[in-house]
C-alpha cells in the first residue's frame, strides 16, 4: 500500500485551503459590490517603530478623524445608482501592538505573493479577530510612521482578496488630510478598484482624469482618487490637499459595481 508522503500531503492541504479562500473571496466579492448594505471598516492604528510621538497621535483618534472618508464616499455616490443611502461605515479599532507582514517587491515570484497573503490571514485572525460577518467588513492596518524617522513611506496596499488594506502614514496631525485620502484609496482597492496612474505617478488617460472631457484638458481642476493625482499638464501632476478636489471617476464606480445614474 502506497503512503501519501510528507510533501505531497502538504501540497494537498495547500491546494485545499487556497480553494476554500477562492470560494469566500467570489462571495465576499458579490456581497460587497452589491452595495445594497453599509460596508463596515475598521481601522486598525499600529505604531510600528514604538515612537512615542506617534502613539500619543494614535491616542487622539476617534471614528471622527475618519468621517471625510465617509462623507467622501457618500458625496460621490449620489452620481451613481447605488442602494445603500451609506456606502460605508468607519469605526476605529483596537490600537496593535504587533506588526503586519509586509508585502513582497511587485516583481517577486507569485508564490511569494501567494504565501505572503495566506501569512497575512494568519497573522489577522491571530491579532484582529472580528465576531461581524466578514462578507461586510474590511480592515485596514494604518501604519503610523513619525516623519523624522521615517522620510519616504513605503508603498501601501489594498487587497480585494480578504476585504484588507495596510496602509503607511505619518503619526502627525498635519497629516491626517493626506492619510485619509492614502486610506480611501487603498479602501477602494479591496472593493476591486484599479490604480489609474503610469509608472512615473502621473494620470493615465482617460481614466485617470476626473474630468476626460474638459477643454482644455489642462490643469484639471480636481484629482481622480485611484489616480492620486490632479494632473497640471502631460507630464506634471501633484497631490490634491482634501476630498473637495477629488472624484470618483466613471471607470473606478463601474470597477467597485456602481452603476450610472439613471
Amino acid at each position: 500500500m502506497q503512503i501519501i508522503s510528507f510533501k505531497n500531503l502538504r501540497i494537498l492541504v495547500l491546494i485545499s485551503l487556497l480553494a476554500i479562500i477562492a470560494n469566500h473571496v467570489k462571495d465576499q466579492k458579490l456581497v460587497t459590490q452589491g452595495w445594497y448594505k453599509t460596508l463596515e471598516v475598521v481601522i486598525y492604528p499600529v505604531n510600528p517603530a514604538n515612537s512615542r510621538m506617534v502613539e500619543r497621535y494614535i491616542a487622539t483618534l476617534t471614528n471622527d478623524h475618519f468621517s471625510d472618508i465617509e462623507n467622501f464616499i457618500a458625496r460621490e455616490s449620489q452620481n451613481y445608482n447605488i442602494i445603500s443611502s451609506k456606502p460605508v461605515q468607519i469605526r476605529l479599532g483596537k490600537t496593535l501592538l504587533a506588526t503586519p507582514p509586509q508585502p513582497p517587491a511587485p516583481d517577486n515570484n507569485p508564490v511569494k505573493s501567494i504565501f505572503w497573503s495566506l501569512k497575512l490571514r494568519w497573522w489577522m485572525w491571530r491579532h484582529a479577530p472580528e465576531e461581524h460577518n466578514q462578507k461586510y467588513l474590511v480592515r485596514m492596518f494604518v501604519l503610523y510612521h513619525e516623519p523624522s524617522l521615517t522620510g519616504r513611506l513605503k508603498h501601501s496596499v489594498g487587497l480585494q482578496k480578504g476585504l484588507v488594506g495596510l496602509v503607511n502614514a505619518y503619526g502627525v496631525h498635519s497629516q491626517t488630510r493626506q492619510n485619509n485620502i492614502i486610506i480611501a484609496h487603498e479602501l477602494l482597492h479591496t472593493v476591486g478598484a484599479s490604480d489609474k496612474y503610469d509608472a512615473m505617478g502621473q494620470p493615465v488617460l482617460p481614466d485617470g482624469l476626473a474630468d476626460p472631457e474638459q477643454n482644455p484638458l489642462y490643469p484639471q481642476k480636481k484629482a481622480e482618487i485611484m489616480a492620486g493625482r490632479r494632473a497640471l499638464s502631460a507630464s506634471r501632476a501633484e497631490m490634491p490637499r482634501s476630498f473637495k478636489n477629488i472624484v470618483i471617476g466613471k471607470k473606478t464606480a463601474e470597477e467597485i459595481g456602481w452603476s450610472s445614474a439613471l
